[in-house]
């Protein structure tokens, strides 16, 4: 291990999953507490979950997280952060991988409305 500081992974990203039943594309909301833990969301067109078991091992990031809409499902994600974007892969229990890539669309403390 080398003792350097994780990759930062807080911020907005623009997710575009492709799963069997066609692209979803949704935001994910990532945030550290004031403790420094690691807390997310994901908001796509049909609801808004939180996620659950995030955790990051330097450039790595792995979380779960429940939906209703298309399917009811618990996707496990599993993503390389590098810079501004991430790629990886997205599972459903038995159903095939589905791939996930992404770009961060705003960093912490940024304003969008400037």
């Amino acid at each position: 291990m080398s003792g350097a500081d994780p990759v930062d992974v807080t911020g907005t990203w623009e997710l575009t999953i492709r799963t069997p039943v066609g692209r979803q594309d949704v935001a994910l909301i990532l945030e550290r507490d004031a403790a420094g833990a690691l807390a997310g969301r994901a908001v796509g067109a049909a609801e808004t979950v939180p996620l659950s078991d995030l955790s990051q091992d330097d450039d790595r990031l792995g979380w779960e997280q429940s939906i209703t809409r298309p399917l009811r499902l618990t996707l496990r994600f599993d993503v390389t952060v590098t810079g501004d974007e991430l790629a990886g892969t997205s599972k459903a229990g038995r159903l095939p991988g589905s791939r996930v890539s992404g770009r961060r669309s705003r960093r912490p403390g940024s304003d969008a409305r400037s």
